[in-house]
């Protein structure tokens, strides 16, 4: 298994390790609940290391990410950040990605670690004739994401990078604990805070520096437990459950990364014939009104029959329910909507309810 450059961190800490995408990666340290509400009332620290990094450079780099982006990469400018799709001529997702404009002539694609040999081989696939360089060097990059209200305050000590007025989704350069890092505005909690991006050889005194700034405002270690609950509490995707290669973005409830104006891209066409005669099915969040939890892939059923899987599901710390997300046929869709889900030995009553389920108050 690989491992990132805080695996030693995390095994003095006394994390569960577990074999995450071919990592060796912390599924928990005091618990999932713990770690969860730390992040929502505080402050988490996660160690993203695992994450794939792409640079597309070169005089046609712009063009080349509009090609393989359903978002509009010529609204971005150096230090701006955009969340979109990696598309298949189909229309739906080879994964979903972050799209930093480094320079006119530099992006760096962020990409899911269980898609990243893939996403690369598939992005090369489409070079044809821009005038671009590709490049994975995702090995060599650390990443840490520190997230939560108290995020500036234990961060700002650190570096030179002023974050109070950075905006969402923007970035910027500068030193953390004297590495040179780009510092990025950006999360996947539902949370405020930041993603700190290194390509030193050694960055360990990053997790030590921030540990240390954020233990008196609170600032717990968090594992891939309780980043799933966080993400899942404010519905943000996961790559193989909520999305694929049979899902559009569309269907998925993501319509606004699609920008069918801004010219051809890979699928716009499928995407155009489907927002003309509308989506047959949509993603939408759920609540369970009987006792249980719904895990992914448990049936679901609409007056008895059989009507596909959960997504995405799980026990929400903060609202001490089920929650999850499922794909239903768009009749049935609509807030307050009941169906069930099957729970081993039962069938349990569902309801759809507005999302996300969580959205931060300050």
């Amino acid at each position: 298994m690989k491992q990132t450059p805080f695996n030693a961190h995390h095994r003095k800490l006394g994390a569960r390790m577990i074999e995450f995408c071919g990592w060796d990666m912390p599924v928990e340290y005091k618990g999932i609940i713990d770690e969860h509400l730390a992040c929502r009332h505080a402050a988490g620290l996660f160690d993203v290391s695992h994450m794939g990094e792409i640079h597309v450079t070169g005089k046609d780099a712009l063009s080349f990410v509009q090609h393989i982006s359903p978002n509009d990469a010529a609204r971005l400018s150096p230090g701006h950040v955009q969340y979109t799709g990696l598309l298949t001529s189909k229309g739906t997702y080879v994964d979903d990605m972050l799209v930093y404009c480094i320079h006119p002539e530099f992006y760096l694609l962020v990409v899911n670690a269980a898609n990243t040999d893939k996403d690369y081989a598939y992005i090369q696939s489409q070079k044809g004739g821009f005038a671009v360089a590709l490049d994975n060097p995702s090995d060599r990059y650390s990443q840490l994401a520190l997230q939560g209200r108290k995020a500036i305050p234990i961060l700002q000590p650190l570096t030179d990078v002023a974050l109070a007025p950075m905006k969402s989704f923007h970035c910027a350069f500068g030193k953390v604990a004297g590495k040179e890092c780009l510092v990025s505005r950006t999360g996947y909690t539902g949370e405020d805070g930041f993603e700190i991006y290194s390509l030193d050889p050694d960055p360990g005194i990053l997790w030590d520096a921030i540990m240390e700034s954020g233990t008196p405002h609170g600032l717990q270690p968090v594992g891939l437990g309780a980043r799933d609950t966080l993400r899942l509490e404010a519905k943000l995707p996961l790559y193989g459950n909520d999305i694929d290669d049979t899902t559009t973005p569309l269907e998925s409830d993501f319509k606004w990364i699609v920008k069918l104006k801004k010219g051809d891209f890979l699928g716009r066409d499928v995407l155009v014939r489907q927002n003309e005669q509308g989506i047959t099915r949509k993603l939408v969040g759920f609540e369970l009104a009987d006792r249980g939890i719904a895990r992914p892939h448990y049936p679901i059923f609409l007056g008895g029959t059989p009507a596909g899987q959960v997504a995405s599901g799980t026990f929400s710390p903060l609202f001490k329910k089920s929650i999850g997300l499922v794909y239903l046929p768009i009749a049935k869709a609509a807030i307050g909507t009941e169906f069930e889900i099957g729970l081993r030995d039962k069938k349990a009553k569902a309801v759809v309810v507005p999302t996300p389920f969580y959205k931060r108050d300050y």
